[in-house]
């Protein structure tokens, strides 16, 4: 081979390099190019992200709470809203479950009560009720005061006019309190009554529409006896202290035998098993 052959063969083989070369170096820039670019994106994504948590999950932490109530109705809701108020002001981390279950756990309708903080802003409060079964009017200082009566023989208060309207609601006159102490509970001998009236109340007939109040009268030796006065009626009749359906049908059908037989009797009574009754 001649060395004009070689000298080209070289000038070629060296024109190859530098275009391979040249590549090299543009592939290289490009990836450099794509490595940041992909930085890039990385850091706009990650304080994206971080905007993102801070504005869902941190700001809110250090906002006021939304409080979520349940099992309580409207009026009931609105007073425990209420006494709430001065920790509901504070921010979610800093309100306290603790205070708010015992604040609560001292209102005599709630039975009971659950405080519960879920991240990141939310507080449940979760009650129970207390139903009434029978309702009584008290003296508190010398202002007539309504005051309802569970199962249990607790006495509660709540101010709703569908339990003062509900007839199903009986009245009880004649229970022995002296000093009112919401919470406070009924001698225990009253609590077979709170079941005899809960019992009755739970039946489709709605029987204690028929009567107006459920008088309770002491006896001797810590006994007592009932005297109940029917709506429609100005007879009040006089029984012993077993109030069941039965008796209570017994009633209606000796008030109503009675009034057609003498219309001016004023009492009817239906104790010691026997059947007695006296006019005006």
């Amino acid at each position: 081979m001649s060395d004009a052959a070689i000298s080209d063969f070289d000038e070629f083989f060296g024109s190859f390099e530098s275009v391979d070369s040249s590549k090299k170096k543009e592939r290289q820039a490009g990836e450099k190019k794509y490595t940041a670019l992909k930085i890039i994106v990385a850091v706009l994504g990650f304080f994206l992200l971080a905007e993102g948590v801070i504005y869902a999950f941190i700001l809110p932490c250090f906002g006021r709470p939304a409080v979520v109530y349940s099992g309580l109705d409207s009026v009931a809701k609105k007073d425990v809203a209420e006494r709430l108020a001065p920790l509901a002001n504070s921010t979610w981390t800093g309100f306290d479950t603790e205070r708010a279950v015992s604040i609560l756990s001292n209102i005599s309708y709630i039975e009971q009560v659950s405080v519960d903080k879920r991240f990141p802003d939310r507080i449940f409060v979760s009650a129970k009720q207390r139903v009434p079964v029978a309702k009584t009017i008290l003296s508190v200082n010398g202002v007539s005061k309504s005051v309802q009566i569970d199962e249990n023989c607790v006495l509660f208060s709540i101010q709703s006019d569908s339990i003062l309207q509900d007839s199903s609601v009986p009245l009880v006159s004649g229970l022995p309190i002296d000093n009112l102490q919401e919470g406070m509970r009924l001698p225990a001998k009253y609590h077979v009554l709170m079941e005899q009236i809960s019992a009755i109340r739970s039946l489709p007939q709605k029987y204690f529409a028929a009567i107006s109040e459920i008088q309770v009268v002491p006896k001797e030796y810590g006994n007592f006896e009932l005297v109940l006065y029917p709506t429609q009626a100005k007879t009040r009749v006089l029984t012993d202290r077993s109030l069941t359906e039965d008796a209570l049908k017994y009633m209606m059908v000796v008030l109503d035998v009675v009034n057609s037989i003498e219309p001016d009797v004023v009492e009817v009574d239906l104790r010691y098993d026997s059947l007695s009754y006296r006019c005006r």
